[in-house]
């Protein structure tokens, strides 16, 4: 375990920024530098215990692209749908590079999912120059984190996670990687922002904190420590135009590191998230005063499902939920954050304000229930469009497909080589197959399995009407 000394930071601060007095923690000791000595050390020594736990990862991607021949026809639109599907696919390699950071004795690893998430062969380099063999145990694209385990990893350095929701802006952090690839280094700043949201990619769960120490391309999955040396959060994106860093960088605070580590030991094949069957929207001024409301604040409810543990609670649309576990709530993006970090099995206490009236409610913390059963239905090479998966829409569809909480029948697990093809999608409800209106996944097996030369589909894609035709 790693635990640097705290005096170490007092010489920089005092140097750095003038201040007279600092107190670097509950247990930490207060004063000014004592010597010429101290103010040379700075940082050094807390680099000097933290960095072994950070590492770099080498990743590798071999994927399958479809290479076509080039000929006179190819842009033609009549001849161009004969040869499509014909080409053989040749394999393309692609690396990344990125960092990562040891968190256990026994060799567990943190790093950002867009870092190893698609890897077929991922190195692990320490910062003494040994090498491991590393594999994936957990991921999730939408959080932008994955979980690793070092092969024959022996005893590792590691860091200690601290309690992330403890910082505060204008704390003094560390960024430890190997930006662009030139090798492990650290650069310093302060934390300058908390509960950035809306910075992620995929399904929107991003809930970062924000720092001005440099963070370049490489530095993903690195490092942000505090002034104990603890993990506060992995670095994980920046804002810039450049593709250099600008002074903004986010890191995915400790709290939901802690999570996923708790759930990839306890085996979990993907990063499971309590389930809140529920939109809403922040509330902004306009949306305060037309509430009545003194100062805007919370998230407002818009819709609820009939199967949400928050309507089993009693919430109802136009309620405001303003905290969970008493941290504050401002964005859908927060409450799914805050809900992800109470983890599963439990409550949560949330803070409702309906009217003039604010309560605290035990929710209890679930996954979305599969019930009706989704019972997928998969087509065979004898039907009409081979491979197509379809399931019933349920909770944990919804879930998992991101659709509305409305949605009701059969939707689009897996399109398939052929309809994909064509322009079917996964997430796609269907309406209708030749004329025949679905209502389960037996109705879309049973029509498919006895179709004629055409087929044709109807569906409610993200709200609009698609129709598709597809010659046999």
């Amino acid at each position: 375990m790693i635990r640097p000394a705290l005096m170490s930071l007092a010489p920089c601060l005092a140097f750095c920024l003038a201040l007279p007095v600092l107190a670097l923690s509950a247990t930490a000791e207060t004063r000014v530098p004592q010597s010429q000595a101290e103010i040379a050390l700075g940082f050094a020594p807390l680099v000097k215990e933290a960095s072994p736990a950070v590492v770099n990862i080498y990743a590798k991607v071999v994927r399958q692209v479809q290479q076509r021949r080039r000929s006179p026809f190819m842009n033609d639109p009549f001849f161009d749908d004969f040869f499509r599907g014909f080409a053989k696919p040749q394999p393309r390699v692609e690396n990344s590079l990125g960092s990562g950071v040891i968190l256990s004795a026994d060799g567990i690893v943190v790093s950002n999912y867009h870092v190893v998430g698609s890897a077929t062969e991922i190195r692990v380099v320490t910062a003494d120059r040994r090498e491991y063999n590393a594999r994936v145990i957990l991921g999730d694209k939408a959080s932008d984190l994955a979980i690793l385990q070092l092969e024959n990893a022996g005893e590792q350095p590691y860091l200690q996670l601290r309690n992330s929701d403890e910082v505060e802006v204008g704390e003094l952090a560390l960024a430890i990687g190997n930006p662009f690839g030139v090798g492990q280094t650290v650069s310093s700043g302060i934390i300058s922002g908390l509960a950035r949201t809306g910075m992620g990619a995929g399904a929107g769960f991003g809930y970062y904190i924000q720092t001005d120490a440099p963070i370049n391309p490489g530095n993903s999955g690195g490092a942000l420590i505090d002034v104990n040396g603890d993990l506060i959060g992995i670095n994980t994106r920046i804002l810039s135009r450049s593709g250099g860093s600008n002074g903004i960088g986010f890191a995915i605070p400790a709290n939901l590191v802690k999570q996923f580590v708790e759930q990839a030991r306890t085996g979990a094949e993907e990063f499971q998230r309590p389930w809140a069957g529920m939109a809403g929207q922040p509330v902004d001024a306009d949306l305060a005063a037309s509430m009545g409301m003194d100062l805007p604040e919370g998230m407002v409810i818009s819709d609820l499902h009939r199967a949400s543990p928050f309507a089993k609670a009693g919430f109802q649309v136009g309620d405001v939920i303003t905290h969970v576990d008493g941290e504050v709530v401002n964005s859908p993006s927060e409450m799914v954050f805050r809900m992800s970090v109470s983890g599963l099995g439990g409550t949560a206490g949330i803070t409702r304000l309906r009217g003039a009236e604010r309560t605290v409610v035990e929710v209890p913390m679930i996954t979305a229930p599969d019930q009706p059963p989704a019972d997928p239905v998969q087509l065979d090479e004898r039907a009409a469009l081979p491979g197509l998966t379809v399931a019933q829409i349920n909770p944990q569809v919804i879930a998992r497909l991101g659709l509305p909480l409305s949605a009701e029948g059969v939707v689009v697990t897996d399109p398939g080589p052929y309809a994909g093809n064509g322009g079917l999608q996964r997430g796609d409800q269907l309406l209708a197959v030749n004329g025949q209106r679905i209502g389960s996944t037996g109705d879309v097996q049973a029509i498919l399995s006895d179709s004629g030369r055409w087929v044709r589909l109807e569906l409610n894609r993200r709200g609009q009407r698609v129709a598709l035709r597809f010659r046999l």
